[in-house]
């Protein structure tokens, strides 16, 4: 496999796979449009992007940049609350962070400048021109001057342009989940409550007959509330009101939990409104490319898993590339791996997302979802929940072949799902395709290492 690689895109995603590669001797150019730092909404970061920046060698650092610690969340749904308190079902010393994206993503493409990545601003990636061997050639880009270019000096295009989706778009294979057609709608706040019991910088989630709440210190006093709902509610309630402002402020009145955690709060923003639609490209990989993060799919963001996606797509992907280059295994074999692993960390938070929206039966079953999710004896209790929102099954998976749950399990547990929410039989599961319920799955006999190098190491057969 050649040495240069184009990255479109410079967030989590872009930098954390741009930052492997360079590491593991590419040549690595990066374009991104904005200019940082930037806005972006996703501030929660998983136990397992923790895992993600200690491999980059960075994770120390973000306690130095003075992000808020968070070690877990709190769920006040339906008529249970529940804490997930990652410190005491982990260690106590596991925490991740609530970040400021614009210093978070700074720091990150910052530090692949340091590692040696060539990152430009400014730039806007068109359209991709494939040769005739389907990889592709060419990337058409306009700077912000207007003047358009082309780059073609690459041998490897790793997609992460965010929602824009520069080759799903091209390729016209995203798919939207009808489900989970949302809008969220939020402000900040300072000096906001938490729910009892809250862990250290937890996020709080309030369910509501509309949708879900968040309600997510940032540290510093300053907190992040908003509401998720369906885009016909929203419409609906948007007639009602002048403005967004107004709407806002109605949103979080009809919530008597929400209130009492602001009622000695100060609102310091004006309310901002993005639609969630979630999506999945039906391939996330071919021929001399590989889409990660929002380029590949975006989920509700019910379970904070976005950040968590976009870090952890970075690194197997760069692993695939990395042990492609050195000969351990064919690029159709690492594409292989980076494809069926993304797709199993999608397909497991989907399932109990999904649980969660539509089949409320009380916190038990959630939890003995989650059990069955990753492979454990259902107990209904709390630590194999934490584990799924968490992302750490994904990251022990893909690290320790001997631990990953049957593909198959997955869509069955998917599928029960499916049927007791009285679904269409008939009408095909949301999951990440091709079907994974195969005989054997195509990420056996490898998985991840980090020593000596980053990259994928055949299992040895028992």
């Amino acid at each position: 496999m050649s040495n240069n690689v184009l990255v479109v895109g410079g967030g989590p995603a872009g930098s954390v796979a741009a930052t492997f590669l360079a590491q593991e001797g590419f040549s690595v150019r990066l374009i991104e449009r904005d200019h940082f730092p930037r806005y972006h909404i996703g501030e929660s970061l998983t136990p397992a992007s923790r895992h993600v920046l200690e491999v980059l060698g960075v994770a120390d650092r973000l306690d130095e940049l003075n992000f808020q610690r968070k070690r877990g969340a709190v769920f006040a749904w339906g008529e249970d609350t529940w804490v997930i308190d990652w410190s005491k079902i982990f260690g106590k010393d596991i925490h991740t962070w609530q970040v400021d994206r614009g210093r978070f993503d700074t720091f990150l493409l910052d530090n692949a400048r340091e590692k040696g990545v060539k990152a430009e601003h400014g730039v806007t990636a068109r359209s991709v021109t494939f040769g005739p061997d389907g990889r592709p050639s060419a990337v058409e880009c306009r700077s912000e001057d207007g003047t358009a270019f082309t780059i073609d000096d690459f041998d490897f295009l790793v997609d992460a342009s965010g929602r824009s989706g520069l080759l799903s778009k091209q390729l016209r294979n995203r798919r939207p989940h009808e489900l989970f057609r949302n809008v969220a709608i939020w402000g900040y706040w300072d000096n906001a409550g938490a729910l009892p019991d809250c862990p250290e910088g937890g996020i709080n989630v309030i369910s509501s007959p509309k949708g879900w709440y968040w309600v997510i210190p940032l540290g510093d006093g300053r907190t992040s509330v908003g509401l998720v709902t369906h885009k016909d509610l929203f419409a609906q309630d948007k007639r009602q009101h002048a403005d967004t402002e107004s709407l806002y402020h109605a949103y979080l009145q009809e919530s008597a939990e929400v209130m009492g955690l602001l009622a000695d709060a100060t609102y310091t923003a004006p309310a901002r409104v993005e639609t969630d639609y979630s999506y999945i490209a039906d391939e996330f990989s071919g021929p001399g490319y590989l889409m990660v993060g929002d380029a590949a799919c975006f989920l509700d963001p019910l379970l904070s898993s976005g950040i968590h996606f976009a870090m952890y797509g970075g690194m197997v992907g760069a692993a695939a590339l990395a042990s492609a280059r050195r000969g351990e295994i064919t690029e159709a074999e690492g594409l292989r791996f980076f494809e069926y692993s993304y797709k199993r960390a999608y397909n497991r938070t989907l399932t109990l997302v999904s649980n969660m929206y539509q089949g409320y039966r009380g916190k038990d079953d959630f939890f003995w979802t989650a059990d069955r999710l990753v492979g454990k004896a259902p107990t209904g209790q709390e630590e194999a929940f934490g584990e799924v929102i968490g992302g750490l099954t994904d990251i022990r998976e893909v690290t320790d072949a001997s631990t990953r749950v049957v593909s198959s399990q997955l869509e069955d547990e998917a599928r029960r799902i499916h049927q007791d929410q009285g679904s269409d039989p008939n009408r095909p599961l949301f999951l990440a395709q091709p079907r994974l319920a195969q005989v054997e799955d195509p990420i056996d006999g490898l998985q991840l290492v980090t020593s000596p190098h980053l990259g994928l190491q055949r299992v040895p057969e028992a």
